[in-house]
């Protein structure tokens, strides 16, 4: 019997080439599996099972993690405010971690011999992956024809179109990888400093010019209602998907450090990811105190640092995942955002854990709590380190 080789599948040239190499050079039985986070329509995840069995694919699976992927990973993403170098909502590289362990979980379940991706030697995903592969499916070896080959693109169409594959395998002008945490836009501007993509590189483009405004309702960090109807988080973060993409919302160029220590650019759009954190942060900024605020916001950096970095499994993340669920325990109510083309504005908002409502005093007005002199003697106290301070600083 042929050993059995599960293949974490896309449907792209790499994992193209990966499927019909396993199966003719390798003669392993070829199992073809694409993870859908929310990124894929039905038509298609179809495309991508008919070409799969195409290149001889002995059997083809597909497995929805969309709601895993919210609930174990997204919430506390948005829970966290996380924004890498405040800027990139973590859309590809929080999606990968959760493909991988997708793959691995199936792979050690349906006994595979071996596990196979097809990511180059150069980026982040071969990390995710194989740390995935190695955690969970330990006694499964992992092939990477395209990274231990050093195949260039051509040489991979050359291949296929010598085995009798002459499909179309031409390169789009840009690389796009849509997820429901927003898609990523690679092109040759990116490969730049300076130069930024296109209008026309966005999958999205501008639909909508007149301003229309959305409310979106919040229980403990969690978005639960859209414009008052409630939704579960995945169908909401889809729908305000759709509103914020017809806007053009959400578009910028990431740029940051990569696992492997070298700087990487990539263009996104992320409408939904980007109107969620900033209104779940202003709600946040008016229910929590100083000190939650404060603590959360390096935490917070940290767990997006290391879900990049392909750490989801370390414990240490479980800590941080039950301290950012505690931070939101009165992280309720309603934000109101106007939507216009190329950008959203925060317009305010309302909960029952307001701390602005306080009886106690208003900022810059008045207070009930204490009078001139109790102000007069905090502000002496609250001094007097930096007045020790300076007057022990040398007289030259």
């Amino acid at each position: 019997m042929k050993k059995k080789a599960i293949l974490a599948y896309s449907g792209g040239l790499d994992t193209s080439f990966c499927a019909v190499y396993l199966s003719r050079e390798l003669n392993l039985e070829v199992h073809t599996v694409i993870v859908d986070s929310g990124g894929f329509s039905a038509d298609e995840l179809a495309a991508i099972e008919k070409r799969a069995y195409e290149l001889g694919s002995a059997k083809h699976e597909v497995i929805d993690v969309t709601d895993r992927f919210y609930c174990d990973c997204l919430r506390y993403l948005l829970f966290g405010n996380v924004l890498k170098n405040d800027t990139y909502p973590l859309s590809v590289s929080a999606e990968r971690m959760f493909q991988s362990l997708a793959i691995a979980e199936y792979a050690r379940a349906n006994g595979a011999d071996y596990i196979a991706h097809g990511s180059t030697g150069a980026g982040n995903d071969q990390v995710r992956f194989d740390v995935a592969f190695a955690v969970i499916a330990p006694n499964t070896e992992i092939l990477t024809p395209i990274r231990d080959l050093k195949l260039s693109r051509q040489a991979e169409i050359d291949y296929l179109q010598q085995q009798g594959f002459a499909m179309s395998w031409e390169k789009a002008r840009y690389s796009i990888n849509k997820g429901i945490w927003g898609t990523s836009v690679g092109g040759v501007e990116t490969l730049t400093s300076h130069q930024a993509l296109p209008e026309s590189a966005y999958p999205s483009q501008l639909q909508r010019t007149e301003p229309t405004r959305v409310e979106i309702t919040f229980e403990k960090g969690e978005p639960v209602a859209l414009n008052g109807e409630k939704l579960a988080p995945v169908r909401l973060i889809q729908r305000l998907n759709e509103l914020g993409s017809a806007y053009a919302i959400g578009r910028d160029t990431h740029v940051g450090d990569t696992i492997l220590g070298i700087k990487g650019r990539v263009g996104f759009e992320a409408p939904a990811p980007l109107i969620l954190i900033k209104a779940h942060h202003l709600l946040e900024k008016h229910t929590s105190t100083r000190w939650q605020l404060l603590h959360k916001d390096y935490i917070a950096n940290w767990y997006g640092t290391l879900l990049h970095e392909a750490q989801y499994l370390d414990p240490v993340m479980r800590d941080m995942e039950a301290f950012l669920t505690s931070s939101q325990s009165r992280a309720s109510g309603k934000v109101f955002v106007e939507l216009k083309p190329y950008q959203f504005e925060l317009l305010g908002m309302e909960s029952k854990y307001d701390m602005m409502q306080s009886k106690v005093a208003t900022y810059g007005e008045e207070n009930n709590a204490w009078d001139a002199r109790d102000a007069k003697g905090f502000i002496k106290i609250f001094g007097n380190q930096l007045k020790i301070s300076n007057s022990l600083h040398d007289e030259n």
